[in-house]
């Protein structure tokens, strides 16, 4: 290397660094300098402002640290402003709630809507002052002079409530209630009124107070489905919010609250008791005086009597959340709001679910303690025909068919058997039902022994519990013969397998896995069972069918852009099952579902402590779950789902089989007809042996007969009011309101009355 580089050319890099050398130091040096004599003059310049001795804890001090506290502060807020501020980045934020459905049942008959029509809104300005005041005075009497959150407001209500020791009088102002309403849940947490706030000062900022106003009285759900003061005043009153009077404008304004529990439809006194809070209301906040209420207190509001008016409103809340999400799923440049949907809703099939269960717990459900039930009736492409998610939409909008998870019970098991037949068990294979134990976990059979070797077609006929669980560990063994933990294993091939069929549930690993311990949703499970009659392949649950706009445009169909069935197991195992099913009913545990000439297969299910009594069955033309409990998880008296939830499910299967060609289910075939005694007792089988009454008149009366013993009520109202107003017009022409004269009774109301007291035939 040396001898490349010549000697000339060596003094020349050594000279360039040596220069180099001295033009950073230099520059070091010089830059020092001039930063300390820059500090020295700034030094200079400050010392002019100091301040000492008290000045500088009177005032600099406090500064400082307020100033140091303020920026934390601000940090902090921003922090918590992140989650907030995430609701708002979709630019479309002020129309994503802004639907407008009309729907359809599957044969093209209006059965009711969701949503907000917003285009055809009524302007703030043509809204009646009392309406307008109502709500002020009930909600935020200072919504004008706030910033979005009511300091003074929030504070006077926490003293409030802390006097009362509860819940009086809420905090939140109107711009709060509406972000709830457009970003937010119902659900009370402190992240959600800490993330309301933050929206509500986002809400004051970006629109005007006006603007805020107009969509909460568009968008407040008013009971009754309805959304905004507008609908709700069509639906209670049958007339346009521009005419309301003063007292039914202190009615609407009472349901912001609590539209539930003040809708007048459901709770007239109530809702009027509610509507003389906000006079009162009216009057403290000094909008009106007391002689200007005194009329809307003598002449309280009449709503529309909508009692006879059924909508399967738990089907069209479903069916509106999934329309949400598939609007979601169009471009973005779809701007339009307006749809009519086609459901796949049967109103006949539903009429029957909802009789079926409402008849139910009218006769036995106080018997067993049960006070709830839920059911799902789908085609086998998984079209949802009938959903009821409660006994009573008026008193919980809850929907125990799809967000309510329970366990399942035995009737998980045939998710465990077709994983045995996956894993080369045929139904003849032998199980010997002995003692088995998994750690400090021993499975006991429903009557606490045991029936040796038995088939598996016998195993899930008889529902006996130790049997699947052994299928958990042989499973595991065949996959992994040295597998420590070949439970574990096993149950993973379950939760495999289940999931093909469509449960979405968690489905966590646990012992009792196999037993169905795990939650499911009733919707789900339903639907699941579709897969055996399908001849193996699965569906997704669905309620649309088609959508088009308002102008009748096609926008998109079930059958040509929803997702196709997938083969979750083979035929051949399908079949199988179905023909081991069919034993549960035909001579199981679920004798009382079965129909007469209709192939039926299914499983009953029933958790411990009788918490919950399932029936899941399916024919070669529909599948249903029904379910039956408590909402607070309290035990049943006993009741197991060859009770009331077989019985349910074979009242609702008859219905649906009215007028449909019967098909035949792989591995069954078109079913048998029942023997003359099934069918001749078949009322008495319905009743469960520890209920049989002797005989005579039922001791409750059935929802026919309530039905019209509430006419009769109704009509004996209307003769004493048209009796009242006939004496204060003429007295000499008035008739006694108890008059018959006054009464128009329905022609057919004999023989309704004798029908409704008639036995039931199945």
């Amino acid at each position: 290397m040396r001898q490349i580089i010549p000697p000339h050319w060596k003094a020349r890099i050594r000279n360039f660094f040596l220069d180099l050398d001295a033009r950073i130091d230099s520059s070091l040096f010089s830059s020092a300098k001039g930063i300390r004599e820059l500090y020295e003059r700034y030094s200079t310049f400050m010392d002019r402002f100091y301040v000492g001795r008290w000045k500088r804890w009177v005032f600099i001090e406090p500064l400082s640290e307020a100033a140091t506290l303020g920026l934390g502060g601000l940090v902090v807020m921003l922090t918590l402003a992140i989650p907030a501020f995430r609701e708002t980045a979709d630019e479309d934020w002020l129309k994503k709630s802004d639907l407008a459905v009309t729907f359809l049942d599957r044969y093209g008959n209006p059965i009711g809507s969701r949503g907000i029509k917003h285009n055809d809104s009524i302007p703030l300005e043509d809204f009646p002052d009392v309406l307008i005041k109502a709500t002020l005075a009930t909600e935020d009497r200072r919504f004008y002079e706030h910033f979005g959150i009511d300091i003074a407001g929030t504070a006077r209500a926490l003293v409030t409530n802390a006097q009362a020791g509860g819940v009086r009088q809420g905090g939140s102002s109107i711009t709060q209630q509406l972000a709830k309403n457009l970003f937010l849940s119902n659900e009370r947490t402190i992240e959600r009124k800490v993330n309301e706030a933050f929206l509500a000062v986002w809400l004051e900022w970006r629109l005007t107070k006006n603007e805020i106003l107009k969509l909460y009285l568009d968008r407040a759900y008013m009971g009754g489905g309805t959304f905004g003061v507008d609908g709700a005043a069509h639906f209670y009153f049958n007339k346009s919010a521009r005419d309301v009077t003063l007292a039914e404008a202190a009615m609407l304004a009472g349901l912001f609250k609590a539209p539930t529990k003040y809708a007048p439809h459901i709770n007239l006194p109530a809702a009027r008791a509610r509507a003389n809070v906000v006079l009162d209301n009216l009057v403290d906040a000094g909008f009106m005086t007391e002689g200007q209420v005194f009329g809307a207190r003598r002449n309280p509001a009449f709503a529309v009597d909508r009692r006879y008016e059924a909508s399967p409103n738990y089907y069209l809340d479903y069916a509106f959340d999934e329309m949400r999400k598939l609007v979601d799923t169009f471009p973005k440049s779809y701007t339009e709001r307006v749809f009519v949907v086609r459901l796949a809703i049967d109103t006949n099939v539903q009429k029957a679910a909802e009789d079926a269960v409402e008849n139910q717990l009218r006769q036995f459900g106080r018997d067993y303690h049960a006070t709830q039930a839920a059911t799902v009736v789908s085609d086998l492409d998984g079209g949802i025909r009938a959903m009821v998610g409660g006994r009573d939409y008026g008193a919980s909008q809850f929907n125990r068919a799809t967000d309510a998870y329970r366990q399942p019970g035995s009737s998980f098991k045939p998710y465990v058997y077709t994983t045995a037949l996956l894993n080369g068990f045929t139904p003849n294979s032998i199980v010997v039902d002995g003692p088995v134990c998994i750690g400090n976990w021993c499975p006991q059979n429903y009557g606490h022994s045991y029936s040796g070797a038995v088939t598996l077609t016998q195993a899930i006929t008889r529902s006996i519990n130790v049997v699947p669980v052994k299928l958990s560990i042989a499973i595991g063994q065949k996959e992994q013969p040295k597998a420590p933990n070949p439970a574990k294993i096993g149950r993973a091939k379950i939760v495999e397998v289940a999931r093909r069929f469509g449960l979405k549930a968690p489905l966590p690993d646990t012992p009792s896995l196999p037993i169905g311990s795990d939650e499911v949703t009733v919707l789900e499970h339903a639907v699941a069972y579709a897969t055996f009659p399908n001849r193996g392949k699965a569906v997704t649950p669905h309620s649309v069918l088609e959508v088009r706009t308002g102008a009748g445009d096609p926008v998109w169909r079930w059958d040509r852009d929803g997702p196709k069935p997938r083969q979750a197991i083979p035929a051949s195992v399908a079949a199988d099952m179905a023909g081991m099913m069919s034993h549960v009913v035909s001579e199981g545990t679920a004798r009382r579902a079965a129909l007469d000439g209709i192939p039926t297969a299914g499983k009953t299910g029933t958790t411990n402590a009788y918490r919950d009594a399932w029936f899941v069955g399916y024919t070669g033309n529909f599948t249903c779950a029904v379910w039956y409990g408590n909402d607070d998880y309290s035990p049943t008296n006993r009741m197991t789902g060859g009770s009331l939830p077989a019985q349910t499910w074979h009242d609702i299967m008859l219905a649906a089989h009215q007028g449909v060609e019967v098909r035949e289910i792989a591995g069954i075939g078109m079913g048998q007809k029942l023997p003359p005694e099934r069918i001749t007792n078949a009322q008495a089988n319905a009743a469960p042996k520890v209920l049989e009454t002797k005989p005579g008149p039922p001791p409750v009366l059935t929802k026919r007969g309530a039905d019209v013993l509430v006419r009769v009520e109704k009509l004996l109202d209307d003769a004493a009011r048209t009796a009242a107003k006939a004496a204060a017009t003429d007295p000499k022409q008035a008739k006694p309101a108890s008059s018959t004269s006054a009464l128009a009774f329905p022609q057919n109301y004999a023989e309704e009355n004798a029908n409704a007291s008639a036995p039931r035939k199945n």
